[in-house]
């Protein structure tokens, strides 16, 4: 009987000093502990746990039936005595164990699990943990870092919930995990806190900066992940929970701050690998940017922060962070960047932010992210969002910056939505110049003059692809349009009239040549199509199409003939603008000669 054996074990370990303990005894003892729990003797065994005359074996070899006791434990119900017995069991071992062979112990248990078993086996084991923790005395910092490295990258592989349904199911314990974690880590950052009130030169820094990797590894999963926006219905939502319980961590260790504004991260480890040394910097802007979005976005931990930052400067210190989350694809992350940016600029009034501010980087990089965002993105919501987004981010600048930064885009968007959009916002800048009291030497003389050089042109003149370019083309002619109406030769406040023989050359002539020659060839297209019709007798026969280069999926010739029709509706629109444009043009140069006569 496994009761038997363990006894005879435990009675001839009694006679024997704790230094003649033999390793043939530690696996007699393993066996024979391992046979009671599987038999179903776990009160026995607990028994002789408890006995008093037992210490000193149960602190030597008490930590070899972890293993055998986490299986036991997940094996029995909730409801079943053996399963408290054997809880019971685990909290005696933590307490009588020798720290060190019981941590190494729970560590190895927990790096062992995997899947559906990996957040119920750190719940179970957090508490003993904790305990051994507390006990030891040489190397407790690096125990606690790794520790919480362990359960980090135990939990990393699971899924973060992200709908209502998920967080409510929580199908794999990670909510209850997370917050179960920072339960466990209290106790340390209270002995962090607590040092720190006592000397206000804190030297023991490696129980801190444990806290700040474990901090930082939080922050990039699952808070970077989750979806953490009020939904209605959840009372307490698990990961807004977690973290302002972060957010806590990092004010009381005096870290957040620093954080958010200096980019301190701690000893950053030395990696001779170049490969280890990227992630290792990629983890920590992906950290960095989520902190950001926690403190500015969702507002934990605001309060911390004195009220005495221009919004112009808290842009700057997020705008790093912000290219950082726009240049990610997964929806969360990319919606986390959109409105870090947008909460930021949302706080600055209209024409407030200084064209200096383009001399950074990030200021020229995030409006390119968004044009990216704009015309490659999958999702159309987020589109949408980064189209308005945009229109604010020009909206904040002042006029230098806004001619800056339209000369930018229509340089490296290459994207003819994106440049007509960008040509009506300058229409619209010229407008306001024309028609304030003030000067505006950016969007009128020779500095308009300038950027209507990049607008009224075409890629590659009268043999530019005129469907493909049919927004940036309507919306050059509505913007030429506008100045001749506008701007009196005799003013010629734009200079548009200076640059009209080069606008000629350089715009309208090679557009109506181009316009001559792709209606000719759609029109001939078009003929082929009606008479291979014909030939074939029928409206359904599939073959294929190619427009603006590029090859349409197979269509029946009434479709293609459908589209054919269509990109001529567009030549017709752009032929009827640009003759209404030559046709002003030539009234306005004849009313001025009849002037001059």
């Amino acid at each position: 009987m496994a009761v038997d054996e363990l006894q005879a074990i435990i009675q001839r370990c009694q006679i024997l000093e704790e230094s003649d303990f033999k390793g043939e005894d530690f696996n007699l003892f393993q066996v024979a502990g391992q046979k009671c729990l599987e038999d179903g003797y776990a009160a026995q065994l607990l028994e002789v746990i408890q006995n008093e005359k037992n210490k000193v074996i149960i602190k030597n070899m008490g930590w070899n039936l972890i293993s055998p006791l986490v299986r036991c434990i997940f094996m029995y119900k909730q409801d079943d005595d053996k399963r408290e017995h054997c809880l019971r069991i685990l909290d005696q071992l933590a307490q009588l164990c020798n720290p060190k062979e019981l941590f190494l112990g729970l560590l190895e248990q927990i790096e062992q699990t995997s899947g559906e078993q990996v957040c119920q086996t750190v719940l179970l084991l957090l508490q003993p943990l904790q305990t051994v923790l507390l006990k030891l005395q040489n190397k407790k910092a690096y125990s606690v870092g790794l520790s919480l490295a362990m359960i980090m990258n135990q939990l990393t592989p699971l899924p973060v919930p992200y709908t209502k349904q998920q967080i409510q199911e929580d199908k794999f314990g990670l909510c209850q995990c997370c917050n179960a974690v920072v339960d466990f880590a209290k106790p340390f950052v209270n002995e962090v806190v607590k040092n720190m009130e006592k000397s206000s030169e804190y030297n023991d820094m490696e129980l801190k900066e444990e806290l700040i990797k474990f901090c930082m590894k939080s922050l990039k999963y699952p808070l970077l992940t989750a979806q953490l926006e009020q939904f209605e219905g959840i009372e307490e939502h698990p990961f807004r929970l977690f973290a302002t319980e972060i957010i806590d961590i990092l004010w009381n260790i005096r870290e957040l701050i620093p954080l958010v504004f200096l980019h301190h991260k701690g000893k950053s480890p030395h990696w001779e690998n170049q490969e280890f040394e990227d992630i290792e910097r990629k983890n920590s802007a992906d950290s960095l940017a989520c902190l950001s979005y926690l403190v500015f976005v969702q507002h934990f931990g605001i309060k911390c922060f004195p009220a005495v930052f221009s919004p112009s400067y808290l842009l700057l210190r997020n705008m790093t962070h912000i290219e950082v989350l726009l240049k990610r694809t997964e929806e969360s992350m990319l919606s986390k960047g959109l409105d870090l940016l947008e909460s930021n600029l949302l706080r600055m009034e209209d024409n407030s932010l200084l064209h200096h501010y383009l001399e950074f980087r990030d200021f020229i990089n995030v409006p390119q992210d968004l044009v990216k965002i704009m015309t490659l993105c999958p999702m159309e919501h987020m589109r949408k969002k980064s189209l308005s987004i945009l229109q604010l981010f020009i909206d904040k600048f002042d006029t230098k910056g806004k001619y800056t930064l339209f000369r930018c885009l229509l340089k490296t968007s290459n994207h003819a939505g994106v440049e007509g959009y960008i040509i009506k916002n300058i229409k619209d800048q010229i407008h306001l110049s024309l028609t304030k009291e003030y000067d505006n030497i950016w969007f009128t003389g020779h500095h308009l003059v300038s950027l209507l050089d990049l607008v009224l042109s075409l890629p590659e003149g009268a043999e530019t692809d005129l469907l493909q370019n049919s927004d940036r083309i309507m919306a050059s002619l509505n913007l030429l349009r506008y100045l001749v109406i506008k701007d009196c030769e005799s003013d010629n406040q734009t200079g548009v009239w200076t640059a009209l023989d080069k606008i000629q050359q350089n715009f309208l002539k090679p557009l109506r040549v181009g316009l001559n020659m792709s209606k000719a060839h759609y029109e001939a297209e078009i003929k082929n199509k009606k008479e291979n019709r014909k030939e074939a007798h029928s409206s359904n026969t599939v073959c294929s199409v190619t427009v603006s280069g590029e090859k349409m999926p197979a269509m029946t010739t009434g479709m293609q003939l459908q589209v054919l029709h269509s990109a001529l509706f567009t030549f017709d629109l752009i032929e009827s603008v640009l003759a209404r444009v030559e046709e002003l043009i030539e009234v306005k140069i004849k009313a001025v000669m009849d002037e001059n006569s």
